[in-house]
Order: C-alpha cells, then structure tokens, then sequence
C-alpha cells in the first residue's frame, strides 16, 4: 500500500474527528427568559458561538422546577448538539422533591463543565416593615401565615432557600411558587408578595433602583457584589449558608471526544473579558472546571440537600 493511499484512507476518519460541530447547536434554559439562568446562559452561548464556529440558538424551556428542560435535552440525540445550562438544585434537589420524576437526572444527563455560582439574596419590597433579618423574624413570629415569599419554582435554590431559612428560624411564611425567577420577581415588585430569596443577578437592579430592599446574603460570606451587605447567618441565624451553581450537560450517550470539545470551548469562553466583566457586574463567580469536577460538585450536592428537601416535608407530586 502507498503512502498516498494510506493517508488518503485515513482522510474520512480524520475529517469525521474534525467534523464537530459542523452545524448550529442549542443550549436549553430550563427556566424563563431573564432569570439568572437564563442571563448565564446566553453570556455563555455568545461566547462558545465565537470558539466553535457555529450559531449556538438558546431555547427557554420551563416547567416543573427545570425537570422540563432537561428531560428535553436528555431525549435529544446524544450527539453534542443539544447542550442544557442544568443547575445544582435540578441535579441534586429535584430527586428528592419530585414522587415522580420523569427522567433520572443524574444517570439520563453526562456533565460538560460547571461554569458560574452565585448566591441568592433576601430582598423585600419597600411596603414590609422589616430592615434586617431579625426583624423579617420578628414579624413573621408575630403574624405566623399572613406574610409570603416568591419562589421560581417548586425546589428551585430560591425556594430552598427559604426553606432553609423557615426552618432554621422556626417561622411560618407562606410560599407562592412561580414558574421562573422573572414572573415572580414581577409580582414582588408591584407587592403581590412580600418577600424573595432571589438570585442576586435578577435582583440587584431592582436593589439599586430601590424597588426591592435587600436585607442580607445566603452565602458563607459576603457577596462581592453587595459587600455592604451581612449574610444570613452574620445577621442572627448562625450556620445558615444556601447557594446555586450552573453548567452545561448532554445527553449521556454522548461521545466523549465531543464532551471534551464542548468542555475546552465552555472553559474558553469563561475567559472571555466581556464574559468575565458581565458575570461579575452581576454578582456571578466564575467556576469552570473538568466533567469530572461537575460530577464531584453534584456529588456533593447530593450529599447536602437531600436531608433539608426531606426535613422541609416539600414534595411535588
């Protein structure tokens, strides 16, 4: 055999490993438009179009606290086309929520790459009497019932957030869930409800606007983005600590030579200054890592809210 031949048999192997992608692909937002997910999602859809050379369209997909999205990309072929920004609370909460899930999200679903955290943040609007944590306390103690919080849904980090936070403090608030973070924070703004444990991103220009008041932070320490602002468990409940991470999942068939590309192209386009000033002016950290690193992260999760989803009583039929 010459060795023109040879090269030229290998040709089709080599240009079917050079091939991906050689079409548009689509990442899912399991939540509503201009929600935290789906501002993470778009700032890393513009990006990754950039590195791979093809239009990456995003799709808004909602419903039953992520599980419709996800379930979507999971029955998409495995192929590396169909991409889901998934989050920790779909992955590790959703399981112990939901009597009956319609996809095993942790088997039907391979990770690509963690990407972005952020913390949520108690905010209430103006009309509450409350300016600190202790106060938000005080008056759902002395009303137990009458006052609400918003949620993006059944199980979402906002909602466990909450829960967390009833549960700690022994306190009584009624929850009123929303399909996304978007509608609900627009029935807080005009006073529909009281209160919200909110994603910093889709509250903080309702902060500095002043038509939400920000009472404290979720996580273990201070948010870069609202430094002036005491946490949870600084503010009066002690070893209160709840926060959400994001990444990129595919269906679990896919080749791991294309999970690979899609991971070096996410991880590239978080190094992005345009990325990296965006996510940053809106209080997201910047974590991108291995698929092996996100299975660790979901591991973990696991690990962490499978007790508090099962000591809230939370369930979703």
């Amino acid at each position: 055999m010459s060795r023109l031949y040879a090269i030229a048999l290998l040709l089709p192997t080599l240009a079917f490993g050079q091939a991906f992608p050689s079409k548009p692909l689509r990442m899912v937002v399991p939540f509503t438009p201009a929600g935290a997910v789906d501002i993470a999602t778009r700032a890393t859809a513009n990006e990754m179009q950039k590195i791979l050379g093809q239009p990456v369209a995003v799709e808004n997909k909602p419903g039953a606290g992520g599980n419709l999205g996800v379930l979507d990309v999971a029955r998409s072929a495995p192929d590396g086309y169909s991409i889901v920004m998934s989050t920790s609370g779909i992955q590790a909460i959703n399981p112990f929520l939901y009597a009956k899930m319609p996809l095993d999200v942790n088997k039907d679903l391979a990770p690509v790459a963690p990407l972005v955290s952020l913390n949520n943040v108690l905010v209430v609007h103006p009309s509450v009497p409350a300016r600190s944590v202790k106060e938000v306390i005080a008056l759902a103690k002395k009303e137990p019932g009458k006052w609400t919080y918003a949620s993006s849904g059944n199980g979402t980090s906002i909602h466990m957030s909450a829960a967390m936070f009833t549960q700690m403090t022994g306190t009584d608030i009624v929850h009123i869930p929303y399909k996304g973070s978007a509608p609900a924070v627009t029935d807080l703004l005009a006073g529909q409800t009281n209160m919200m444990f909110d994603n910093i991103p889709s509250s903080l220009p309702h902060i500095k606007s002043g038509k939400l008041i920000a009472i404290a932070t979720t996580g273990a320490k201070r948010d870069p983005a609202l430094p002036n602002l005491p946490t949870i468990a600084e503010a009066g409940v002690p070893g209160y600590e709840s926060g959400v991470w994001f990444g990129l999942m595919v269906p679990a068939a896919t080749p791991k030579d294309i999970i690979g590309k899609l991971n070096a192209a996410a991880v590239h386009a978080t190094k992005s200054p345009e990325f990296q000033k965006r996510m940053h002016d809106l209080g997201y950290n910047i974590i991108p890592g291995t698929p092996e690193d996100m299975a660790r992260m979901i591991d973990a999760e696991l690990k962490r809210w499978g007790p508090i989803v099962k000591a809230s009583g939370a369930k979703v039929d």
